[in-house]
Formats: C-alpha cells, sequence, structure tokens
C-alpha cells in the first residue's frame, strides 16, 4: 500500500493541474488564444530554462558513468524506432504518428524520476545519468519524428525533409537547453545568485503552465474519438516498454537504483512536453494531450505494480 499511496502522490498534482484547464477553459476564464500563446512561451522559454537549471543542478562528473548512459541511450533509440516502426505498420491516419510515438517513448524523467528513486533509496544520483542518456534523444527523435510525420512532409522530397529535421534539431530550444545545461554541469559553472533565481523562477512556471494547457486544450469529444489510438500508446508506455526492458536490464546485471532509474524511464506517464512540441511542430495535439492525460493518471497503478513486483523479488 505504501507504494500505491507513494505513486497517487505523485502523479495526482499532476492530474488535478490538467484538471484545472480543463474547468478553466470550460468556464470561459481561458480561450483558445491564451492556450496558443502559452504553448509557444513554454516551448521557446519556459521548459528550455527548466530543462537547462535542472541539468546544472546535476552533478555530472561526480557520479558519470558511461556504461549506464550508454544504456539508457540504447533502451530510448530502440523504444522509439519500434514504436515508430509499429505506428507505421498499424495507425491509419498518418497525422496521428508522430504524437502517438512521441507519447509511446516519451517520460516524465525530470519530474517523476528524481522524486520516485529519491523516496525509495533517500538518494537519486543515479536519474542525472539516465537523463542524459536519455532526454536529449527523447528531443531528438521528436524534432525528427514531428518533421518527417508533419503536416508538410509528403509535399517535400525525402532530402527535403531530413535537411529540414536537422535545422530543426539544431535549433530546437529545449534540445539546445538540455546540452548546455549539461556542459554547464560538466565544467561545474557557476551563475550570479540574482541570475540563478531568475532562471528558477521562469523554470518554476514551466510545469504548471504546461499542465493547464494540457487541460484547456483538452477536447473530450474529439478525444473520445482516439479513444483507441490513446489506450494503445497508453498500454505500451506504461505496460510493454517495463515489461520488454527491465527484464533485459535485470539480465545485464543491473539492481536497485539503477534498475529503479531504467523503470522511471520508460515507465512513468507521458511528459507534457511532448504535448507542447506536438501542438509547435503540426503534431496530433488533441492525441498528445489525451495520452499524457491517461498515462498520469493509470500510472499510479502501473507504478505500483512494478515497483512491488521489482520489491519482491528483490531487484529494487
Amino acid at each position: 500500500m505504501e507504494s500505491f499511496f507513494y505513486s497517487v502522490n505523485a502523479t495526482a498534482p499532476v492530474f488535478l493541474v490538467i484538471l484545472l484547464g480543463y474547468i478553466l477553459r470550460r468556464i470561459g476564464i481561458l480561450d483558445e488564444h491564451f492556450v496558443s500563446v502559452c504553448n509557444r512561451f513554454n516551448f521557446k522559454i519556459t521548459l528550455p530554462v527548466m530543462l537547462f537549471v535542472q541539468m546544472t543542478e546535476t552533478s555530472l562528473r561526480d557520479n558519470f558513468s558511461g556504461g549506464f548512459v550508454l544504456l539508457c541511450a540504447v533502451i530510448t533509440v530502440l523504444s522509439a524506432v519500434g514504436i515508430w516502426i509499429g505506428a507505421h505498420i498499424f495507425l491509419k491516419d498518418r497525422h496521428m504518428v508522430g504524437a502517438f510515438v512521441q507519447a509511446g517513448y516519451r517520460s516524465s524523467v525530470a519530474v517523476l524520476g528524481m522524486a520516485l528513486v529519491t523516496n525509495i533509496y533517500g538518494s537519486g544520483a543515479v536519474v542525472p545519468m539516465m537523463m542524459v542518456g536519455s532526454v536529449p534523444l527523447f528531443n531528438v527523435f521528436a524534432v525528427l519524428i514531428l518533421t518527417l510525420e508533419g503536416p508538410t512532409h509528403e509535399e517535400s522530397s525525402l532530402k527535403e525533409n531530413l535537411l529540414k529535421a536537422g535545422k530543426d534539431i539544431v535549433t530546437n530550444p529545449i534540445l539546445l537547453a538540455i546540452l548546455l545545461g549539461m556542459a554547464a554541469s560538466w565544467f561545474e559553472i557557476r551563475f550570479p545568485l540574482m541570475l540563478e533565481r531568475g532562471m528558477g523562477y521562469v523554470a518554476d512556471m514551466a510545469m504548471p503552465q504546461a499542465l493547464v494547457c494540457i487541460g484547456a486544450s483538452f477536447q473530450g469529444t474529439e478525444a473520445l474519438k482516439k479513444i483507441k489510438p490513446t489506450l494503445a500508446v497508453t498500454f505500451i508506455k506504461l505496460m510493454v516498454l517495463p515489461g520488454v526492458f527491465l527484464p533485459i536490464c535485470v539480465a545485464l546485471g543491473l539492481r536497485g537504483e539503477y534498475l529503479a532509474a531504467v523503470l522511471v524511464m520508460q515507465g512513468s506517464p507521458t511528459t507534457s512536453t511532448g504535448y507542447v512540441m506536438a501542438e509547435n511542430m503540426g503534431g496530433d495535439g488533441v492525441l498528445a494531450s489525451s495520452a499524457v492525460v491517461s498515462t498520469t493518471v493509470l500510472s499510479a497503478f502501473s507504478l505500483t505494480f512494478w515497483v512491488f513486483l521489482s520489491r519482491y523479488f528483490g531487484l529494487i
């Protein structure tokens, strides 16, 4: 029961903020213009600052493990590519592919990862390494997939699409912020106190604003039309990926904090960043927001299941 209540306490606040955005939109306090502007603001400013700050606050140099970082990177690549191939085989509506794939492999590692691992072990030292191996690739694949599966991909040649994807990757503000934050952490760059506090204020806005926008943009009728892909990607996100990769990691000898970090990377809810990127890059925002909502609600049960199972066998 302790694991269940912990999972609920970790995910319920996220869902409640989403619900607040939904209610505010329904009663007319928020409108479509606000959501559009707020999504752009989140994409270009608050989320990049948040990820930069999170990276600078980690101790990459002190806790670096190249093998674990490489393992997380390989798992991320296999997850993204596997879901991408599956989406092309089974999804009839090509407009859904980008949002579906993103929702399937991207996890809320920055928000939930440190909290979950720290709650179990009293320390989250391995989480930054997991983030280094996964978060940059989350964003590289997101830009690549959303560009190649975007509304204009059929109007351009493969070369043009790849060039556009490359340009979008090197100019993506979220990816650039992660890389700059990693560099600042590795070289232990310190900023003046007033700048740190200013960045902290901006970073603190990122997640609440993104979640409010998800709720405000959530369209119940449209979401019901996409209930099958939403449930499919939720099952993949919360059950299939952990079910595939946790046994592999156990076979490779991972235990304790390292295995818990992989569980978070694979089995935690879809990050709201995926919704923001889908909205700003021509993806299916309805499917993206529905996936965030469904994975957030159901992860309280799925994470409890995986934590209980892992503890039962003495793995974490």
